[in-house]
């Protein structure tokens, strides 16, 4: 059954979500529903074209930053030095870049320019982050998320060059702010870097232990 929101701010509970993970429909994107949405699990997944989609899969696929697998060649681009990593310095690039960026197997992108006003706005209350990745002065990786408690809600990751998302993730992972990284969407990349899957009754216990 698939719920339809309307302006109270409350969500139906997250083990009622459909087999693909959609949960409910409707709402908006403020910062209290949206904060609400990631302690329960849940996260907004649409495109231009559809009303709010939100959704809580019935698996996430996560990183736990003390399982992170660095190969040897990716540990030589670290120690090269070619790339600087800066945090939430420019958080409306960060997220620009990530939903214009060409990816394979997808017509266009979920990030809405609505989405991206939700989170930059989550941004100034200090709830999402971004990290930067630069080489010579250009903004060339990042990545954007939002924190809740000790664990990171990875949204989104964009890369110009080789390798540069993966410096942001591992800067992410070896900054000991976080015990997770949810990843969301299995990719072979995050999987060969240790991301695994696991149950939403995990995840969501995980959440709880936040202390939210």
């Amino acid at each position: 059954m698939i719920f339809r929101l309307d302006k109270r701010l409350l969500f139906p509970q997250p083990e009622l979500a459909e087999p693909d993970g959609l949960l409910a429909v409707g709402g908006d994107l403020s910062v209290k529903r949206l904060l609400l949405a990631y302690q329960n699990g849940i996260f907004p997944w649409y495109s231009d074209d559809t009303p709010i989609l939100w959704y809580s899969p019935h698996e996430r696929f996560v990183l736990y930053p003390a399982e992170l697998k660095i190969s040897k060649s990716m540990r030589q681009v670290l120690s090269s030095g070619k790339f600087s990593v800066t945090k939430n310095q420019c958080f409306d690039k960060v997220i620009a870049a990530c939903s214009s960026v060409p990816r394979e197997g997808q017509d266009g992108t979920w990030i809405t320019d609505d989405m991206r006003s939700a989170y930059i706005k989550l941004n100034e209350a200090g709830y999402a982050h971004s990290i930067e990745v630069w080489q010579q002065g250009d903004l060339v990786g990042g990545l954007y998320g939002v924190q809740i408690g000790r664990v990171f809600c990875g949204e989104s990751m964009f890369s110009l060059v080789s390798n540069a998302s993966k410096v942001a993730l591992i800067h992410l992972c070896q900054s000991r702010l976080y015990n997770l990284v949810d990843c969301q969407v299995h990719t072979q990349h995050l999987e060969s870097m240790g991301a695994k899957l696991i149950s939403r009754a995990e995840y969501l216990g995980i959440l709880q232990n936040q202390g939210l």
